[in-house]
């Protein structure tokens, strides 16, 4: 049995938002390179795929040194769901995978490290499925479900006032990255299945863009993420009695 992990980079050329969305540029580079390049660091990636119905966002890919998966125009509509592309760019390969890293372009700021920790969760059975998400301790309220008057609490009594600390623990999706087992995303054809399990980021850079404002923030916490990611990378002098 194959134990290669592919991730795959779903990026049509359309966009409802922002137009042309994956070629926008964030500290200096298009969004659908800075997803090949974070995919590409990643230790436990053996081959890095963007599925793509679009000819710039294709040639991008290619300079960024990902293989590409013609998407059909009818698996890139904007209903279309993601799913749909991961399966296309696995049944186009000569044998399945083990596992599948789906990354959204959308999210900037993906760091390799953090892929690399869920995709050794999944390998070692930890769980079918791992995704991205940081932790939100507060409270959350929505509409009555009783009468529809008024709103109430979802993750606490209104009437009890406990510590933030004291709630129950819960997480939010950033969209970055979810890492799979392949055979369970063919049988299920849906992203989350089996035993789920969340992959905690660096809340400060959990940035999905689907907005201009968000793009915005994501330029301005480019400076900050990369150059933190630099230092990151350089080997460390301790220990060196020069």
């Amino acid at each position: 049995m194959t134990s290669e992990v592919v991730a795959i980079i779903p990026a049509r050329g359309g966009s409802v938002g922002i137009p042309r969305k994956n070629l926008q540029l964030v500290g200096g580079e298009s969004l659908v390179a800075r997803a090949v390049r974070s995919a590409r660091a990643a230790v436990g990636i053996h081959r890095v795929m963007v599925s793509t119905d679009d000819d710039e966002i294709a040639t991008e890919a290619r300079r960024a040194g990902a293989f590409v998966v013609d998407r059909p125009a009818a698996l890139a509509t904007s209903t279309a769901s993601s799913e749909s592309a991961l399966l296309h760019a696995i049944a186009s390969l000569d044998h399945p995978p083990a596992i599948v890293v789906m990354l959204q372009a959308t999210s900037p700021f993906i760091d390799a490290r953090d892929l690399d920790a869920a995709i050794s969760r999944v390998a070692a059975t930890e769980a079918e499925v791992v995704f991205a998400a940081v932790a939100t301790p507060v409270f959350l309220w929505r509409p009555s479900l009783l009468d529809g008057a008024g709103w109430e609490g979802v993750n606490h009594d209104a009437a009890v006032r406990p510590r933030r600390q004291d709630l129950p623990p819960q997480v939010a999706e950033t969209g970055a990255f979810y890492v799979m087992r392949a055979e369970g995303l063919q049988a299920a054809a849906h992203r989350f299945f089996g035993r789920v399990e969340p992959q905690l980021v660096d809340e400060r850079f959990a940035v999905d863009i689907d907005t201009e404002v968000e793009l915005e923030i994501a330029r301005a916490l480019a400076g900050v993420h990369d150059g933190a990611r630099t230092i990151a990378a350089q080997p460390t002098t301790e220990g060196s009695l020069s």
